[in-house]
């Protein structure tokens, strides 16, 4: 059998795996290994440092910095996109002609340029970012955010417009995101493909909970959107112990929490400390006010946790409604937790979410389908994973 090469384009070094973007980079690269593809990983280091964990993966990792500045503003490319143009990437990648696959729109900028053909090129979507970057313009209290935010949003929309006539094929991590590619933009060559994942297993839990948990990377402005609105909209009113928990929050959390006597905020746990408060919350939290991509926090509360209590955009597009509670209005959300926490969860609702994660997240699986489109070149069918994976669960 003839040795499979791949070129990775990362837009962030991705491990440690410590934050949401990076679970999905790390998890594909380590099955793509276990199914043997040679791995040529290319990563734009920005703070995170060149980590060595990298190498047992990759038969070689290349790091590059970010072009950042006034430079990367001018014109009409996106900054997520001209701030990862590098010459020695280029350079790299001409090397040979082994196919190339970009994580994110942020690691198309040769694309646009059209420096190598399409047949070797392939994108994985995260997010439909002008959609993601223009609802942070949405939740962002920054003016100088605010105006960052608006100008990215109206360029990407422009950039994804155009792009899949420049790459052989695409592949979303919702079906949301599937189908408004395929409506608003026309995309033929796309498809849907579940996030990667640690190898989980649902955990069966019995005892009840005595909190209700909102879990996230707390520096991310949706993220603090959300946990403020939690904490002035629906706690201020209810006498349940109430725990978040996340990454970097800052001062302005951190001081309303403590105006709350039935809060605690816990900044910065470890992985360890973050798995055990998901496991013991009674109510994972997790509404959203960014509807696109897919919540990882999410998965991680169902694969761990008990309820889940989440709004429509939380879930849309992610096969996962039927593991979770829903509510979207003030009152709903209020008269949710309020039986959720007197509720006990029990087995019949955790084998049936158990059962619904192992048809949609198999990272074995997800390896074997990127490889017959890549190497193999199965064509890509619009939605034609989607709707065999929907047919399975049904």
């Amino acid at each position: 059998m003839q040795e499979q090469h791949l070129h990775i384009i990362c837009l962030d070094v991705p491990y440690p795996v410590d934050y949401g973007g990076v679970f999905d980079l790390f998890y594909k690269i380590k099955a793509l290994h276990e199914a043997g593809v040679n791995i040529h990983l290319h990563c734009f280091e920005y703070g995170r440092g060149q980590q060595s964990a990298l190498n047992q993966y990759c038969v070689e990792v290349n790091y590059y910095p970010r072009v950042k500045g006034i430079r990367s503003f001018i014109g009409s490319t996106p900054y997520i996109v001209a701030s990862r143009g590098h010459a020695d990437l280029i350079a790299n990648l001409q090397k040979d002609n082994y196919p190339i696959l970009m994580e994110g729109i942020h690691c198309t900028n040769f694309v646009q340029a059209g420096i190598l053909p399409k047949e070797r090129c392939f994108i994985r979507l995260h997010n439909v970012e002008y959609q993601y970057y223009n609802q942070l313009y949405n939740t962002s209290t920054s003016v100088i955010k605010r105006l960052y935010f608006k100008r990215e949003s109206r360029l990407l929309k422009a950039y994804e417009a155009q792009l899949s006539d420049k790459v052989s094929g695409i592949w979303t991590v919702s079906e949301k995101d599937l189908q408004l590619y395929q409506q608003e933009f026309g995309y033929q060559n796309i498809d849907y493909l579940p996030l990667y994942l640690p190898e989980y297993q649902a955990e069966w839990n019995n005892q009840d909970g005595q909190f209700c948990l909102y879990h996230g990377n707390l520096s991310v402005p949706e993220n603090e959107h959300a946990a403020i609105w939690l904490l002035e909209e629906i706690f201020s009113q209810l006498d349940i112990p109430f725990v978040i928990a996340g990454k970097n929050p800052s001062a302005r959390l951190e001081k309303l929490a403590q105006q709350y006597s039935n809060t605690c905020l816990v900044a910065n746990p470890d992985e360890t400390e973050m798995h055990e408060l998901i496991k013991k919350a009674q109510v994972n939290i997790l509404p959203s006010f960014n509807s696109t991509g897919i919540k990882l926090k999410l998965i991680n509360a169902l694969y761990m946790g008990k309820h889940c209590l989440v709004n429509d955009a939380g879930v849309e597009g992610s096969g996962l409604n039927s593991t979770c509670a829903i509510a979207n209005s003030k009152q709903e959300m209020k008269t949710a937790i309020e039986a959720l926490f007197h509720q006990p969860f029990d087995y019949s609702q955790f084998e049936e979410r158990r059962l619904l994660l192992e048809s949609l997240f198999n990272n074995k699986r997800n390896a074997e389908q990127m490889i017959n489109w890549i190497f193999n070149h199965e064509p890509t069918i619009p939605g034609a994973v989607a709707a065999k994976r929907l047919q399975n669960i049904l």
